[in-house]
C-alpha cells in the first residue's frame, strides 16, 4: 500500500478534534473509510471491524499535538517558551501559536517541522503495526 494514502486518511482524521472521525485502512488493498458521525453507515464494508481493517491513530497518540509544539518551541523559541506554554493552557491554541510564529517568521518552519515530524511517527506506528507501506 502507498504511505501517501494512509498519510492522506491520517491528515483528513487529525484535522478536527480526535473523537469526530476515524480512518480505517484495508491492510490489503490500501482503500481507506473514513468514519464520522455524519456519515452514511450503508457505504461502509460489513467486515469494518475484521482483522482487514486496522484504526488509523490519531495526531495526540502519536505526540503529535502539544508534545510537538513544545519540542519545537525548545528548538526554535528558546525566549519566547514561556509564552508559547501558557498559549497552550487555553482554547484557541493553535490559532494564537501560529500567530506568535508569523510575528517571528517562523510559521513556514513550523509546517515544515510539524509535516516531517508527522510522516516519521506515522511511518514508525506502520511498521509497529506491521502495515507495509511503499514510497
Amino acid at each position: 500500500m502507498e504511505f501517501k494514502t494512509v498519510l492522506e486518511a491520517f491528515e483528513f482524521t487529525s484535522m478536527g478534534p480526535p473523537s469526530l472521525a476515524e480512518a480505517y485502512v484495508n491492510r490489503d488493498t490500501g482503500e481507506y473509510f473514513i468514519v464520522t458521525d455524519f456519515c452514511d453507515s450503508e457505504q461502509l464494508p460489513d467486515d469494518l471491524d475484521s482483522d482487514k481493517y486496522i484504526v488509523l491513530p490519531n495526531k495526540n497518540e502519536l505526540d503529535l499535538g502539544k508534545r510537538l509544539v513544545l519540542r519545537f518551541a525548545i528548538e526554535y523559541l528558546d525566549q519566547d517558551y514561556e509564552e508559547v506554554e501558557f498559549i497552550f493552557q487555553k482554547k484557541g491554541a493553535y490559532s494564537r501559536f501560529k500567530a506568535l510564529l508569523e510575528r517571528k517568521s517562523l510559521l513556514e518552519k513550523w509546517y515544515e517541522y510539524e509535516s516531517q515530524a508527522q510522516e516519521q511517527a506515522l511511518r514508525e506506528w506502520c511498521q509497529d503495526v506491521g502495515l507495509e507501506v511503499n514510497g
